[in-house]
């Protein structure tokens, strides 16, 4: 018999509230005072066995959290959704344009690793050389993933308005082996790794600074909703397969572009996304964000009561769902460490998927 990941977090989050309600009070239930008035515990063999059996079930349902696996909506990783792809046709060689640009760039040009398209040059500050055009053979352009106006994508990530000291401190973790994807098929990951090893302290300082000069503003709109459009992955972003097919939207959010061309043919960087999400989630998780929950402390506590940032703690409104989710269930399987992160674990660890993705909705809901 499988069990499907609703089956599971239900096991789960069982097993777990279980287990932390029932040890303390069996272990207060043999605690006595002797006449020194010292607490002493007195453990006959039936209570050794339920100790011994409530801290099994406590690593089964840690154990049940690693089987359900990565939440692989927000990797992009499934083979499935990759393998529904439309056939690729003839390159395209024709000249494009966007609207209220005077740029004229073909599809190779625009896809260029180290010269990509800026379509609005008045939209940013002047790019500095690592930006626009990256340093062969090693280091991409940080223009062409995270565009130039900082705002990125969801397989990627939205840099714009993070601190410099946060921004440089997340190059050196990717540097250092101290930051990596829980699911190891997300590739572009690895491709982040093998650019923050090869870039100079200069060029990582130059890449802060740039993107910190600017604000993050509203990108993505959630839209709760039962069902979603039918989706092909590509490079781990979502598009909508043509037909306009609809399909439950089930224990996910899918996250597409607005115009699917415009962003991923022609990457204009003012064409943003929608997240759709389930039915309530944004409600959900607005409990679990504000403390409400009783499962994790509020987030506000650190990344501002406006969860627009703290200093060098990054801001959470607005942000990419399928990013967050990521970011959060890396901590929970280790894959992402260092001192900021280590005060998040005690926040993430006890979340189940479901947490997740309901933190991640309400978070992308507020305005930046």
């Amino acid at each position: 018999m499988c069990l499907g990941r609703p089956a599971l977090a239900r096991a789960r989050e069982f097993l777990l509230v279980a287990a932390y309600i029932l040890l303390p009070a069996l272990v207060l239930a043999c605690c006595y005072t002797n006449k020194h008035g010292h607490m002493m515990v007195y453990a006959t063999m039936t209570t050794r066995f339920f100790v011994f059996l409530l801290l099994g079930v406590c690593s089964a349902g840690h154990l049940l959290m690693a089987a359900d696996g990565p939440p692989v909506w927000a990797y992009g990783t499934s083979p499935e959704a990759a393998a529904g792809a439309p056939p690729k046709g003839a390159p395209d060689t024709s000249i494009k344009h966007l609207a209220d640009s005077q740029g004229a760039f073909t599809k190779a040009q625009i896809g260029d690793r180290f010269a990509p398209a800026d379509w609005y040059p008045g939209d940013h500050p002047v790019m500095p050389e690592i930006i626009s055009h990256g340093r062969k053979p090693e280091v991409w352009a940080c223009g062409l993933c995270h565009y130039p106006n900082g705002k990125g994508r969801p397989e990627n990530a939205g840099v714009a308005g993070y601190s410099a000291p946060y921004f440089i401190e997340q190059m050196r973790k990717f540097r250092e082996g101290e930051r990596s994807s829980a699911d190891k098929r997300k590739n572009n990951t690895n491709v982040m790794i093998a650019i923050a090893k090869a870039m100079t302290d200069d060029e990582i300082k130059a890449a802060a600074d740039y993107y910190a000069a600017m604000k993050w503003t509203p990108w993505i709109k959630v839209v709760e909703t039962k069902t979603a459009p039918k989706t092909y992955t590509n490079v781990g972003m979502y598009l909508p397969l043509e037909g306009n097919e609809k399909e439950a939207i089930g224990e996910r959010i899918i996250e597409t572009p607005v115009d699917a061309e415009e962003t991923e043919g022609l990457r204009n960087p003012r064409s943003g996304f929608i997240a759709y999400a389930p039915i309530g989630s944004v409600k959900k998780g607005e409990a679990l964000v504000t403390g409400n929950h009783g499962k994790s402390v509020a987030c506000g506590v650190c990344h501002g009561s406006d969860l627009k940032g703290l200093g060098p703690v990054p801001g959470l409104a607005g942000r990419s769902p399928s990013y967050l989710v990521r970011q959060m269930y890396d901590m929970q399987q280790g894959t992402r460490h260092g001192n900021w992160t280590e005060l998040m674990k005690p926040a993430v660890n006890g979340l189940s998927s479901e947490d997740l993705l309901n933190i991640a909705a309400y978070l992308a809901s507020r305005t930046p």
